[in-house]
């Protein structure tokens, strides 16, 4: 019934999306050598001293059967993030924030839900599966884990990272900003979805 009525609560079937959050064109993949790891790696430790950052946009998700979408906002004050999505079809407003080992679910319930993982808890309540603690690093074109493996486009940014089970693929980096930050992003597990059309990054 919870899960019931936390999908009512999200707005509309994943089909809807927006043409922004289109599946990703293949484009040529470059295989990783010694360059291309090293640019990333110093890439990543660029992107890992500054931990303060927030993005806007449009989420959609999807477990093969049923999903929703709608507006993003996501601040991240090193380890602690404020992720908030509106759906405009109900006017619903969700908020999920915390910190490791401890997440806040407000706006589906009387009351906020609290729980010891926000994937978990995200799950439980709406039944979207999404990595929470993994995408913090993917949104941007970082491997959450060093085992990760990678493929580079021609440019030599992430096209694909493959990681805990899931493939993130990329689209559309913003190259104004250094280092460059991704437009789309596109994870999946088997028949669970996880996409975002990145309109704009910030500094909170």
């Amino acid at each position: 019934m919870i899960r019931q009525r936390g999908v009512r609560l999200a707005i509309a079937f994943v089909v809807v999306l927006l043409a922004a959050c289109a599946a990703p064109r293949t484009r040529p993949l470059q295989q990783p050598n010694e360059q291309l790891l090293a640019g990333q790696t110093a890439r990543e430790q660029k992107l890992a001293a500054d931990s303060n950052w927030g993005l806007s946009g449009r989420l959609g998700v999807s477990d093969g059967h049923d999903g929703g979408s709608g507006s993003l906002e996501w601040t991240q004050h090193g380890a602690q993030f404020r992720f908030s999505v509106h759906a405009p079809v109900t006017g619903k407003t969700w908020t999920l924030s915390g910190r490791p080992q401890h997440a806040v679910l407000e706006g589906l319930r009387d009351q906020p839900v609290d729980g010891d993982d926000a994937a978990a808890l995200l799950e439980h309540e709406l039944g979207w599966r999404v990595p929470v603690a993994e995408l913090a690093y993917w949104v941007r074109g970082m491997r959450a884990a060093l085992d990760a493996r990678i493929a580079f486009g021609a440019d030599g940014l992430p096209a694909t990272i493959v990681e805990a089970g899931w493939t993130v693929q990329y689209q559309d980096y913003d190259t104004t900003r250094q280092p460059p930050l991704p437009g789309k992003v596109f994870a999946s597990k088997g028949e669970y979805k996880v996409r975002l059309a990145i309109r704009d990054w910030a500094h909170p």
